[in-house]
């Protein structure tokens, strides 16, 4: 028997076989929860399917989703798909403060895709107004509540497996998103690829837990496609409810007794730091087999905190996993072997800001790197030097390129491809030793101080323990003055600030031996960030020269109306 070849084609197989085991398991703040077996969630698509058609959208329109995590992202993103449209999963308004920015990028996203219509549901339409009304989309804006209310769509293709399954943005770091297509082949070679880590054992398959944005490729293609490849069951919690609660994600695993749960690198450090131990009773972690770290730099820091704070529950720190991947290959392109733990080498300082990974001979000098494992079946990571078509040797710092089944072709609707002969040039740099990856960084954010090279990161990590800093707040970036280049450092901190710039520049000359030319403290919420949270380190020095690094509105009751009251005109104007 042939297997499917398209996402929906799974979701049928998944369908039929009925496995009282296999099902998505939504959970809310107050950890109640509502679970969908794939029957019934396939009946929902069928209908969410033929709702869109009725409303105008056809096979090839691209749909833009804003939602949140729950039952109706599914409705809008695998009805699309069964119709044989193509959905763009955007994320929704999380920082009121900036809103002016998120309508900004938010309205160029949608325009840059060319989407024919937008759906959401009745919390994010409330201000969405400016977005619909600037983009003016041909379909308009369809109420997700009302995907249910046509008649259900019954047949799709199963043989387009080389046509987009959906489009998604890069997270955009250090440049303006860019939109990634991909083809059902693509992201069902890379699901089939996390697939192959899982335990070979049935029994163990079948759990896995995820707070992770479903607009983000992580929460979207590493957890959800797979569950539907191979059906098991998957528990979701908004990421918003993590962030409010993180031992909500803890607490989870532990009921549900899951094996693989995937985050980056930061909520391991959130959890180590804001969860009560009143907050654990009776949790069991011991199930826990794949802890997967990736998105952002692994912190070995960080993962040695989590895994002593939570041993005690039954955590394995041999769980731990750092992965590496990125959008351009549908996601994940490394992994580290199951039942290793975090695998850490230290490095000389001085080889690595000339371009070579020297191991420290002390072992407790030098910088400490995380490795992230080795390629995926069926990719291939080569590192090469700059302005060279080969590979470089063992050790050797260069830019990271990959090969692989998941490739992407291209960006959407742009001629310049950044595949070269089957490879692509991620942006990042890094290292091979003894065939693992070691990443140092984005290429972009490289600080080079009288010739050396310094990764941001590294000085960024060191300010999380000065008293008053925001953990996780932080930008450390080069920047070209009458002197040459200088390291500049942003910091944003709580409310006293007090003496914490010097303490800042101290802690940073002690660590890594460079003097910030300048520390600028600023308000919480000042620096911008990508879709999935990551700090925008150039983007953050763009605006500071431009004076207009500035700490968001303040959300009040009177902006917020105005802001509704736009929506719902909008709304009316533009709604179907």
């Amino acid at each position: 028997m042939s297997l499917p070849s398209t996402i929906c084609g799974y979701l049928d197989r998944a369908a039929k076989l009925d496995d009282p085991e296999a099902d998505i398991i939504f959970v809310d703040r107050h950890e109640g929860e509502r679970k969908f077996g794939f029957p019934e969630i396939h009946r929902r698509v069928q209908q969410s399917a033929g709702t869109l058609f009725a409303r105008g959208v056809r096979p090839g329109d691209r749909v833009a989703i804003v939602l949140p995590t729950s039952p109706l992202f599914l409705d809008a993103f695998l009805g699309a798909q069964w119709l044989g449209a193509i959905p763009v999963p955007l994320y929704p308004p999380v920082r009121l403060g900036r809103l002016g920015e998120y309508f900004d990028r938010t309205v160029a996203m949608m325009k840059g895709v060319d989407a024919q219509a937008i759906i959401a549901d009745a919390r994010v339409r409330r201000v969405l107004g400016e977005v619909v009304a600037r983009v003016a989309p041909p379909l308009g804006l369809i109420k997700a509540e009302d995907l249910k209310e046509g008649s259900a769509l019954a047949l799709h293709s199963d043989d387009h497996a080389d046509r987009l399954a959906m489009v998604q943005f890069s997270s955009g770091t250090t440049v303006d998103p860019k939109p990634v297509g991909l083809t059902h082949r693509q992201v069902l070679a890379n699901a089939e690829s996390i697939l192959d880590f899982l335990p070979p054992n049935p029994a163990d398959q079948h759990v896995g837990v995820s707070w992770l944005p479903l607009y983000h490729d992580m929460g979207l293609i590493g957890c959800v496609i797979p569950a539907i490849h191979r059906p098991g069951r998957l528990v979701l919690i908004p990421p918003e409810v993590f962030l409010a609660r993180p031992a909500i994600w803890l607490r989870t695993i532990s009921r549900h007794r899951a094996i693989i749960s995937p985050a980056p690198n930061f909520a391991f450090g959130v959890c180590a730091v804001k969860i009560k131990e009143s907050e654990m009773d009776g949790v069991d972690l011991s199930s826990w087999k794949m802890a997967l770290n990736g998105a952002e730099p692994v912190s070995p820091k960080t993962m040695a905190a989590f895994g002593r704070r939570f041993s005690t529950w039954g955590f394995d720190e041999r769980a731990m996993m750092p992965v590496y991947g990125l959008s351009e290959a549908a996601l994940a392109v490394t992994f580290s072997p199951m039942g290793r733990g975090v695998q850490s080498r230290r490095f000389e300082r001085r080889s690595l800001g000339e371009g070579r990974a020297v191991p420290s001979e002390s072992g407790e000098d030098g910088v400490e790197i995380v490795s992230v494992g080795r390629s995926l079946r069926g990719f291939s990571v080569e590192i090469r030097p700059a302005e060279s078509t080969g590979p470089s040797e063992a050790g050797c710092i260069g830019r990271i390129w990959v090969a692989g089944p998941s490739l992407m072709e291209g960006y959407i609707d742009r001629d310049a491809s950044p595949i070269q002969d089957g490879w692509l040039d991620t942006g990042d740099e890094g290292f091979l030793l003894d065939g693992e990856l070691f990443v140092t960084g984005r290429a972009k954010d490289v600080i080079v101080i009288r010739g050396q090279n310094h990764c941001p990161h590294e000085i960024e990590a060191v300010l999380d323990d000065v008293d008053g800093v925001r953990k996780g707040c932080s930008v450390a970036v080069g920047s070209v003055e009458d002197e040459g280049e200088v390291l500049l450092v942003f910091v944003e901190v709580k409310d006293d600030a007090g003496e914490i710039a010097e303490a800042c520049r101290r802690a940073i000359l002690v660590a890594t031996g460079l003097n910030p030319a300048l520390v600028v403290l600023l308000a919480p919420g000042t620096m911008p960030r990508t879709s999935s949270g990551k700090l925008r380190r150039q983007e953050t020095l763009k605006r500071w020269k431009r004076d207009t690094l500035l700490p968001g509105v303040p959300v009040t009751p009177w902006r917020m109306a105005g802001v509704m009251a736009k929506s719902f005109w909008a709304s009316r104007k533009g709604g179907r």
